[in-house]
């Protein structure tokens, strides 16, 4: 191979990988937390979340911390659909305790919800043994054009969680920006 040829395959690789961030977009992280909201724990799943999205292709605008309260969790939520973000994913506060409102507080921000995945989550992650998945009340929908996931708050429900959205997501974002139409 000439080094002409070697260049242009690695200018078709960068193309493709940059269509490949553009084509799937940008994410914004929400953790639900009181602990950590407060700055009295560090965030142990936000990095983990981002580097599973930018690793799928994501462009990830940041992680943000909110108190485990409606309103809060809402206003990130609307925030992040306001903003355009493709995906928002959300991690904690999908339990069965009265502080688990993640679940509440989206459902008020969904146009659609997509029952499927939400069971397909539940289902991978109690079979991979993080049963904060397997109970889990989260949800998963649409807003505007905007993915929202509720994961549970363990560092296993949210590798298993990405594992399992990183087949599902593409599809769906692709549907939501119109791109299968083309």
């Amino acid at each position: 191979m000439t080094s002409r040829n070697r260049q242009i395959l690695r200018l078709a690789t960068v193309t493709l990988m940059e269509r490949s961030a553009q084509r799937l977009g940008r994410a914004l992280v929400v953790i639900v937390d009181d602990r950590v909201a407060h700055g009295e724990h560090d965030d142990s799943t936000g990095p983990l979340v981002t580097e599973l999205l930018e690793e799928a292709g994501f462009i990830v605008d940041g992680t943000v911390a909110v108190e485990g309260e409606v309103v809060g969790i809402r206003a990130a939520l609307n925030t992040a659909v306001i903003g355009g973000v493709d995906l928002v994913v959300t991690v904690g506060g999908t339990g069965v305790s009265p502080r688990d409102v993640t679940p509440d507080a989206t459902q008020g921000v969904l146009d659609r919800p997509i029952s499927g995945i939400a069971e397909a989550l539940r289902a991978s992650g109690l079979a991979a043994g993080a049963v904060d998945a397997g109970i889990s009340r989260g949800l998963v929908g649409v807003s505007g054009s905007t993915l929202v996931v509720n994961l549970a708050g363990s560092r296993s429900a949210v590798r298993d969680g990405m594992a399992t959205l990183s087949a599902l997501v593409p599809y769906v974002i692709e549907q939501l920006s119109g791109l299968d139409e083309a």
